[in-house]
């Protein structure tokens, strides 16, 4: 499975979703109350957050843990499976919610959208600006030929930054004469 299908997941979320009802009855407990016969299945890596001060009892399948979340879990009385233990333990699935880490927050997914046409720029779509800020890697990136010297490279960047800012061609050429 891809890295973009496993994304990983806090565990201040795991804990916040261990809290969350499985459905809206009067029976229900409250919302902070966290659910300790369910078994949370995450596909990806359940990471630590020192945000979160005290972490409740829960039992987590994952595919990885980091050593730190594990050791917290463990601490507060829960239990780390892994899928395979899961499987031999619940081979329904009964008594498990499924969860998973938000796949849109990745840096790449801020670049997606409407594309740089004649005013339509990237700011004007909440979308972020694809700008090398080092020379090298202006000289390293796709789409330039092998054979551009560091000077040229700077040039490219220097006029990629200024083009960013909403300079003219015009401008930035009577700015180079």
């Amino acid at each position: 499975m891809s890295r973009i299908n496993r994304p990983p997941l806090s565990l201040s979320r795991l804990a916040r979703f261990a809290s969350l009802p499985a459905t809206k009855s009067a029976t229900d407990p409250p919302k902070n109350a966290p659910k300790n016969d369910k078994t949370l299945v995450c596909v990806g890596t359940i990471t630590d957050d020192i945000r979160l001060l005290n972490v409740p009892k829960l039992t987590v399948a994952a595919l990885r843990f980091t050593a730190t979340a594990r050791k917290r879990i463990e601490k507060a009385g829960g239990e780390c499976l892994t899928l395979d233990q899961l499987a031999l333990r619940a081979p329904t699935g009964s008594n498990t919610i499924l969860v998973r880490g938000p796949k849109n927050s990745r840096e790449a997914v801020k670049h997606f959208g409407f594309g740089p046409h004649k005013g339509k720029r990237a700011r004007d779509a909440n979308l972020s600006a694809r700008v090398a800020e080092d020379a090298r890697e202006v000289s390293r990136s796709r789409g330039t030929a092998d054979s551009v010297t560091w000077v040229q490279a700077v040039l490219v960047s220097h006029i990629r930054k200024l083009s960013s800012r909403g300079t003219t061609r015009e401008d930035i050429a009577a700015g180079l004469a």
